[in-house]
């Protein structure tokens, strides 16, 4: 093994960059592979693309006749470019993409053949739904499912395939994946919204969620990735004693990016060009070999497919340039872990930020009544927004160098902290017209100006307003944006619905009038979402007993945190908002919590085989050569030896200690293992595998750590962190 390891440094050390030159601008190639707005008006006929953006502007559905007229345009494009198959492309329970790919071509008889793709084949197929996550929802032997066409979505061509985004529900109507919630969680929001920007505008006819995620990443070349096995299995490092450099110096964070990584990016960012996808920026990141990728701002169900389509893409571009990427959320202990921050905005029809402040009081006050609900909706539902992003792999980011804590918080900033705390005195009731005109003139009014200085950012948010937007720094970078863009969209829906129910109340009752009634209501809001504000720090116990003196959940693992997603009060919410029944929320507990079980002994396994047969016969290996040297030099020194071998002896000792450790650790480990396999409760099962499985880990890791330290470098089999970190 250890071989292995040197054979896999010297290839790395032998690569060179592989020159990547871009030969167009990017503007001239940006959604050349996407079945676009400019594609369809040169491929469609006029009925056909009116029908098309009928149904992407306005839910409308697309007639089966007129269905074959895009299918037919479509089908003329892809093959114009090269494409040769057809896949409706969808987001199942597995946290990755599905694909099955199938020929335009189809033979009609005399040996002949055409190239055929139809309506119904673009609309609707059905593929084996027995294979992927449902949660009980269908049983094994009963396959059927169905992945229908998402307009919204734009097709594209990857490879050789033409790519149709498509929602995955089940024969009986549940959703079994990622898009159809969300889709639904986007109409609930569209729908609120607009009902309470009709306070503000009239002409307000439509509101879109808009989502910029910010993907970080690792970059391992292949061959060092390849010589760790519970890297290639598991994506992360589940032993390794950190380097003596880390990232203390802070000197990878924005600095230069090295000449491989930056052939990658360069290949990848034109990949991504050609898919539509808008990629801007590109960085190191704090952590050696850890990168970030971020695009500009695009409507949230289209960027869900983007960043989706991303990590497939990185993947394949990373072959290219015999890298691994890797997502998990801390593959490397003791330096920072990837997160995926959500930069989440409203923007109308009308080309106005709903999270951003405008010239005139009015706009300011809209401004305010959508800032204050989205704070109250955190705030109301902090239990949720964390279930929302817990998983297996995050669990070990968060709350560590840099991630923020497990406890949901809201930052606001201090000058925006000061305008609340000015609207909550407001007059309970009808407000005179001097207090108006100096709310208007003093408070609302000089937002904009407040917000000039309010550029400083809480790393240890979990939640945090940035300007114009609000960044939920909490999501992995694993994760599927879709789920908590899901949340965040409904649970914000829900509170827009119920603020347009409290001040429409307040007008017809009491005969407000509007400022005054939503002034109101804001106040109300503001002493009610108190305790989700926090502006300090977020680690530490001060923080912890604080946040539990005021009610907040600190749920740190993810069975703890996912059982908020099958509460009362989380059903009831999902079921009214129309995103999800009693049945399809159940379903996705019980598949988070399966697939945390599989992540946990999957590595409980990979850890078994590496310690037992990768670590102990190499401590064992060098033990017997200091053995064979303490031996001699009892031959030569006689019993005056221990004065020349004590450290040899002291060595022997302590590999021991350690060998003994882990063999009995790794026994106990494979124990709980076995017997929480036969728990038919998959809470109970998810609940011994965190707490009576997972936490051998660190004991086994210990105990290979120390001994790497203690073995001669030479015979150690795995390859270091100084190695995989800063060899590249």
């Amino acid at each position: 093994m250890s071989t292995l390891r040197f054979h896999a440094i010297k290839k790395t050390l032998d690569r060179k960059p592989i020159v990547f030159e871009e030969t167009e601008r990017r503007s001239a190639i940006f959604g050349s592979n996407v079945f676009n707005e400019a594609t369809m008006r040169q491929f469609l006929t006029k009925e056909a693309f009116n029908s098309v953006m009928s149904a992407v502007e306005n839910g409308t559905k697309i007639d089966r006749s007129v269905a074959d007229h895009i299918s037919t345009g479509m089908k003329e494009w892809s093959i114009s470019k090269g494409a040769t198959h057809y896949s409706h492309w969808f987001q199942p329970l597995t946290g990755s993409t599905a694909e099955k790919h199938d020929a335009f071509f189809e033979t009609i008889g005399n040996g002949l053949a055409i190239e055929k793709f139809g309506g119904s084949q673009l609309v609707q197929q059905e593929p084996d739904a027995s294979s992927f996550p449902n949660g009980g929802i269908r049983n094994t032997f009963e396959a059927r499912g169905y992945t229908a066409w998402d307009p919204t979505s734009p097709a594209f061509i990857y490879g050789t395939t033409l790519c149709i985004p498509t929602v995955f529900v089940s024969y009986t109507g549940e959703a079994l994946d990622y898009k159809t919630p969300l889709l639904r969680a986007l109409f609930a929001m569209d729908t609120a919204a607009v009902a309470v920007c009709k306070y503000f505008d009239k002409n307000v006819k439509k509101v879109n969620t808009s989502l910029g995620w910010e993907q970080e990443y690792f970059l391992i070349d292949r061959a060092l990735a390849a010589s760790r096995p519970d890297i290639v299995q598991t994506g992360r490092t589940l032993l390794g004693h950190s380097a003596a450099k880390g990232q203390q110096l802070d000197d990878h964070y924005f600095g230069s990016i090295p000449a491989r990584a930056l052939s990658y990016m360069m290949d990848l960012e034109v990949e991504c060009m050609l898919l539509g996808i808008p990629v801007k920026t590109r960085h190191n990141e704090v952590a050696p070999n850890q990168f970030e990728l971020a695009p500009i701002f695009d409507e949230a169900n289209l960027a869900v497919d983007h960043n989706s389509l991303l990590m497939d893409v990185m993947h394949k571009v990373s072959e290219r340039h015999n890298f691994k990427v890797l997502f998990h959320e801390k593959p490397f202990a003791g330096v920072n872990g990837s997160g995926k921050h959500n930069n989440w905005s409203l923007t109308t029809d009308t080309g106005i930020n709903l999270l951003g402040p405008g010239k005139t009081p009015m706009s300011n006050l809209q401004f305010l009544t959508f800032f204050i609900n989205t704070i109250k909706a955190v705030n109301d539902h902090e239990e949720l927004l964390r279930a929302a992003i817990a998983s297996a792999s995050n669990d070990h980011r968060l709350g560590a160098n840099e991630a923020p804590p497990a406890i949901m918080s809201v930052f606001i900033g201090e000058q925006l902290t000061n305008v609340l705390n000015e609207l909550e005195n407001v007059t309970n009731g009808k407000l005179s017209p001097e207090e108006k005109t100096d709310l208007k003139l003093n408070v609302v009014g000089k937002i904009p100006d407040v917000l000039l200085d309010n550029t400083d950012r809480n790393r240890t948010s979990s939640f945090a307003f940035t300007g114009n937007k609000f960044e939920f720094r909490a999501v992995g970078s694993t994760a599927n944006c879709a789920n908590p863009m899901t949340v965040l969209n409904t649970i914000v829906a829900k509170q827009l619905t119920d603020f347009k129910v409290e001040v429409d109340k307040l007008i017809n009752d009491k005969e407000m009038k509007k400022d005054d009634a939503i002034f109101n209501v804001l106040r109300d809001y503001i002493k009610k979402s108190k305790n989700i504000l926090f502006e300090g720090n977020g680690y530490g116990e001060e923080w912890e007993k604080e946040a539990k003196k005021r009610g907040l959940s600190n749920h740190r693992t993810t069975p703890e945190a996912l059982k908020a997603k099958v509460s009362k009060k989380a059903i009831a919410l999902f079921e009214e908002m129309g995103v999800m029944n009693k049945v399809e929320s159940e379903a996705r507990y019980e598949i988070e919590m399966e697939e945390y079980v599989l992540r946990i002994q999957i590595e409980g396994r990979v850890l078994g085989d590496i310690a037992r047969n990768h670590i102990v016969p190499v401590a064992v290996q060098y033990q017997n050569r200091l053995i064979k040297n303490v031996k001699g030099l009892k031959e030569i020194y006689g019993k005056d030896f221990k004065k020349f071998a004590q450290e040899q002896l002291n060595l022997i000792e302590d590999i021991s200690g350690h060998i003994s450790s882990i063999n009995s650790d790794v026994t106990r480990m494979t124990d709980e293992r076995r017997t929480a396999n036969l728990v038919e409760d998959f809470e109970k099962k998810a609940h011994d595998y965190c707490f009576k499985v997972k936490p051998l880990f660190d004991s086994i890791r210990y105990h290979c750590d120390k001994l790497e330290l203690l073995v001669d470098d030479e015979l150690w089999p795995m390859t270091k962190y100084r190695e995989l970190l800063f060899t590249s």
